[in-house]
């Protein structure tokens, strides 16, 4: 094969450049078909020939060793200097996370509990809100004492029924009795912590919330990395009061996006217990929107907190790389994984935000973060400020969708914003899309391996799942020197969008775009495994006991979101709508580096316009309705 030359960046004419479809291909295995696939993949002969077939099926080697490159490597995200966000509150870091949540709840508008305690039924669906769990224990109509008792109960019918739901994998109702009891003394002592004091938050597996051993998803990594204490994040929502309900149930590793588990059972989407709830954080975001936390933490890599949100019908917040302290999370090493929160809420999003944020010394040096900023929705200039924005849109990437109800309920929305708001449309171009996914691939799976080493050379490479090796066996496949050129790769990617956001403001597509189709591959799998069955986020009752690999579905899923993980913009989900069979679609906003305030802004709106259309979960827990 020859080589390649690519421009150097900057002689790239993006206007000229034309949208090429991202794609995987790759089987479709579950049950007995990936048990005998990945002892092919991992037997020392057979693998690497069907190893180097997948990757010239994806044409990786072409792209990763094939290719000269002539910009130089970003192992890291590295940002340009960013102007202050208008209408912000400046939130000092350095302050107490008690402080912080009080400078968020000062950005939003006035509560109205009519809307929730007092609304028809008849009326739309609404979450209880963080501000509302609050005036039910400042108001006297109950305790979280009380609300603790429902919880417990709830997670324990969870579990009984057929199928179990498995929200969380690590539950302890003495602890969540012995959190409660102490916010409960607090409210009656008329000395709530925070607005966050006697709020029920679930915590991903693999951050660590002591007592409850960390594991990742998996059987046994707890044995060799023992939990001594809160992860930084948990500290910081700790000293604000949060209850922590347990550890919420996850794709094992973080290395799949559909939430299969067969360690602890695979979380059911709330929606429809059939389905998958997206992945990795499963577990956070179903608990979310059955009704039963607040809010939940997860991780984010590539898409593990959007996916599973959008999939969910819930608000899922990836923040900038480094906004956030990563210590005591088990990615707390990677360049593209970031912890955030999960809600059914924009508002509730933003109070837990605000709690958790803050750089690490190390990050502060290197990346220089601008100051932390939350957008003041009750001030006057909020309507003027969402007027000014330019919305970025790449159409044909943003219509490469499995089906067109997705980009039609995004369409919709945006064309509420700009008639509502005034906001501007604005075509853009983001060139490279196949080339930014496989340096994704290199640069999280690469990572990924190199935190597992040391297990998986003492043994421990036997008791992952299937899907899991699956992965693993794959980035074995990678070089150092593809590695290295999936780097010089990101750098390409940050220079597009950062010449996308000269033009705009925040850049909207699907979160998800999940498409099924068949292919010459797959046509091969036929004949070599029986199997050539394309899934949905239906959940296949073969891979509940053994697992399932499905790639091109990852693929599909992950498509609109890998920007915020190789180049750690922030991003953001949020609900707009369903499809025929009744299941949620989401709109991403992807914003400048440090601009968590805008979109969050600008996902707000979105909510209100959207706050109609939202629909109970078929499995949802109505904490609050009987206190």
């Amino acid at each position: 094969m020859g080589k390649l030359v690519m421009l150097p960046v900057e002689e790239v004419d993006i206007s000229s450049v034309k949208y090429r479809p991202e794609v995987i291909k790759a089987p479709h295995l579950t049950g007995f078909t990936l048990r005998f696939f990945v002892w092919l993949l991992e037997n020392p002969i057979l693998g690497p020939p069907i190893l180097s077939f997948l990757k010239k099926m994806n044409k990786i080697p072409e792209m990763m060793q094939h290719t000269i490159i002539p910009e130089n490597p970003m192992f890291r995200p590295e940002f340009p200097p960013q102007e202050p966000e208008p209408g912000t509150v400046l939130v000092q870091e350095d302050n107490s996370a008690i402080s912080r949540v009080e400078s968020a709840l000062a950005c939003l508008p006035p509560y109205k509990p009519s809307i929730h305690w007092d609304s028809d039924p008849s009326h739309s669906f609404f979450y209880w809100t963080i501000r509302d769990y609050a005036h039910a224990y400042q108001s006297g109509r109950t305790t979280p004492s009380v609300v603790a008792e429902h919880v417990i109960s709830v997670v324990e019918d969870s579990n009984n029924k057929k199928p179990p739901m498995t929200f969380l994998i690590s539950f302890s109702a003495d602890e969540i009795r012995k959190q409660a009891a102490a916010s409960t003394r607090r409210f009656e002592e008329g000395n709530p912590l925070s607005i966050l004091d006697g709020i029920f938050i679930a915590i991903k597996d693999d951050i660590d919330l002591y007592p409850h051993p960390t594991r990742g998803g998996t059987t046994w990594y707890d044995k060799v990395r023992p939990v001594l204490e809160d992860a930084v994040c948990v500290s910081r929502l700790r000293s604000c009061g949060v209850i922590f309900v347990g550890k919420a149930n996850m794709h094992e590793l973080g290395l799949g996006t559909t939430g299969n588990n067969p360690n602890y059972g695979t979380t059911r989407n709330p929606h429809a217990v059939d389905r998958y709830t997206g992945g990795s954080s499963s577990g956070p975001a179903a608990i979310v929107a059955a009704g039963v936390c607040s809010a939940a933490i997860g991780t984010d890599g590539g898409g593990s907190i959007r996916i599973p949100s959008s999939l969910c019908g819930v608000v899922g917040f990836k923040t900038t790389y480094g906004r956030t302290w990563m210590k005591g999370a088990l990615c707390d090493c990677g360049t593209v994984e970031v912890v955030g929160p999960i809600a059914s809420s924009v508002e509730d999003v933003m109070l837990v935000y605000a709690a958790m944020l803050g750089s690490s010394s190390a990050d502060r040096i290197s990346l220089n973060p601008a100051p932390p900023r939350l957008p003041c929705l009750a001030s006057s200039e909020n309507l003027k400020i969402l007027s000014s924005l330019r919305l970025g849109k790449y159409t044909e990437w943003f219509n490469n969708v499995y089906s067109t109800e997705i980009s039609s309920k995004c369409e919709d929305i945006l064309h509420k914003v700009t008639g509502t708001y005034g906001s501007q449309v604005i075509e853009i171009a983001l060139p490279e899309l196949q080339e930014m996914q496989n340096a994704h691939i290199l640069s999280i799976g690469s990572e990924s391996l190199a935190a597992l080493n040391p297990e998986i050379k003492n043994g421990r490479l036997a008791e992952l799942t299937h899907d899991t090796r699956t992965n693993l066996a794959i980035f074995r496949s990678f070089s150092a020197a593809e590695y290295v050129t999936a780097q010089c790769i990101r750098r390409r990617i940050m220079y597009y969008h950062m010449e996308a956001f000269k033009k705009v403001d925040v850049i909207v597509t699907p979160t998800t775009g999940c498409q099924i189709g068949s292919s010459y591959f797959s046509f091969i799998i036929f004949f070599l495994f029986l199997d050539n069955s394309m899934t949905a986020p239906v959940i296949p009752p073969s891979a509940l006991n053994i697992g399932e690999s499905n790639l091109e579905v990852s693929g599909y899923l992950m498509r609109f979101i890998l920007a915020g993980n190789l180049l750690g913009l922030p991003a953001i989900n949020v609900p707009v709508g369903y499809d025929k069979n009744g299941l949620p679609i989401g709109l991403q906003l992807i914003g400048r580096p440090w601009g968590e305030a805008t979109i969050l802004r600008l996902a707000s709106a979105v909510e209100e316009l959207s706050a109609e259309l939202r629909n109970r979960p078929s499995t949802f827990y109505d904490i609050l309705k009987d206190v």
